[in-house]
């Protein structure tokens, strides 16, 4: 898959997203994937026998909409030779907007991966998760935290930690009396453990050895069992290839996972996870300095610090859904520029006289945030809510914050 950019990455998710809201009011949406390999010349043949097909749908209205989004496809076919390098998808269909009326949706995306299935289908809904799914990072990596009482597996996928298994160990701690019963009893105790270890390298062969593209393992835990479990080879061959260092950790539950990534990020520097941590870092570092240190915060204070130049890195929450909204007021004549969520309906009153304003303009924030950057050399980060960094951005921070060039008054 190209990388993508953070402002291509945030306009391919938020286009998905919308394609997701929409709902037919029968099967009248219809999703259309073209792999690169595909000929054109197969596909309109199989639209147009979709399209006799629709024929026989019974309800008359139903019938018009899909025979006319198909007809859509088709023209816009009849434009293109060859598939793009990564193929191309279609999302056309008839959705509600009230008074018994519909409108048509058109939207035509060339994927940032290639498309590896054909597909047609023809529902209420808009069929996404191919698309979705190349929103997904590619490097994984396994995961173990383990002592001899407890073992936790999970997956590290781009910058999501998932829980896979806990498991309780119930070896037996040390016997205290001595004599040939004390020595008697360690030997239990050792295969027991061994059992026990045996176990995790089971499930750790059944979790990780089939996962394609598995760039590594990281194993943590407290004192030397990890390095005993390592070192004793308690997992499959090919996945002992694989187990990339050992971390000390406090914990070995669900909270070890997390703390295995902290203490694993020198190692990992490349991963974008860690890469939000230090940055998200930085800014706290910054902004708990008594002077402010190089770092700003709230959207009216960055933006200030963006066109004055003086912003080196803007870090903007993935998941801020606001619109900057220009309204005009019919009697008063004035403008109103006001920021607003996504899913608020696109209305102003004027504080003047109360009466309703007119909706002029509206732009997403974000993008409108990433074409300033660009005015002015300033780097963008999209920081996702996966950590509780990334979190605290969103909730405390109202989900836009600054790393300065300069010290910039608030």
């Amino acid at each position: 898959m190209a990388k993508l950019t953070p402002r291509e990455r945030y306009a391919f998710k938020l286009t998905l997203e919308n394609l997701s809201l929409y709902k037919g009011r029968n099967t009248e949406l219809i999703t259309l994937l073209v792999p690169p390999t595909k000929q054109i010349f197969d596909v309109t043949n199989y639209l147009r026998n979709e399209q006799g097909q629709s024929a026989n749908i019974k309800s008359k209205t139903t019938r018009k909409n899909v025979s006319g989004a198909i007809e859509s496809i088709l023209s816009r076919l009849r434009n293109v030779k060859t598939p793009p390098e990564n193929g191309i998808a279609f999302f056309v269909g008839h959705v509600p907007v009230g008074a018994d009326q519909t409108k048509m949706i058109t939207e035509v995306i060339e994927p940032p991966a290639p498309l590896t299935t054909f597909l047609y289908r023809c529902d209420s809904y808009f069929y996404l998760d191919y698309l979705k799914a190349m929103l997904t990072e590619d490097e994984v990596y396994g995961l173990l935290v383990v002592d001899r009482k407890e073992a936790t597996l999970g997956f590290l996928k781009g910058k999501r930690v998932d829980l896979i298994k806990n498991i309780q160990s119930l070896v037996p701690s040390k016997h205290g009396k001595g004599g040939q019963s004390r020595l008697r009893f360690e030997r239990l105790i050792e295969i027991a453990a061994h059992e026990y270890f045996k176990k995790v390298g089971e499930l750790c062969n059944d979790a990780f050895l089939e996962v394609e593209g598995l760039k590594g393992i990281l194993i943590g835990g407290p004192g030397a069992t990890k390095d005993f479990f390592v070192k004793n080879e308690y997992v499959h061959h090919e996945l002992q290839k694989k187990i990339m260092e050992t971390f000390d950790t406090g914990y070995t539950d669900e909270s070890g996972l997390h703390e295995l990534i902290e203490n694993a990020r020198p190692s990992l520097q490349h991963l974008e996870i860690a890469h939000e941590k230090g940055l998200m870092e930085k800014l706290f570092t910054e902004i708990r300095k008594e002077n402010g240190g190089l770092a700003t915060y709230g959207e009216e204070h960055v933006k200030r610090a963006l066109e004055a130049g003086a912003v080196e890195i803007l870090l903007v929450s993935e998941d801020m859904r606001m619109m900057h909204r220009t309204y005009i007021c019919p009697s008063c004549g004035k403008n109103f520029e006001v920021d607003q969520k996504r899913s608020d309906e696109p209305f102003y009153s004027c504080p003047d006289d109360q009466g309703q304003c007119q909706l002029v303009e509206q732009k997403d924030m974000v993008e409108d945030l990433a074409k300033t950057c660009e005015s002015y050399s300033t780097e963008i980060e999209l920081i996702s809510t996966d950590s509780s960094e990334g979190q605290m951005l969103l909730q405390a921070f109202g989900g836009i914050a600054a790393m300065l060039r300069y010290r910039f008054s608030r």
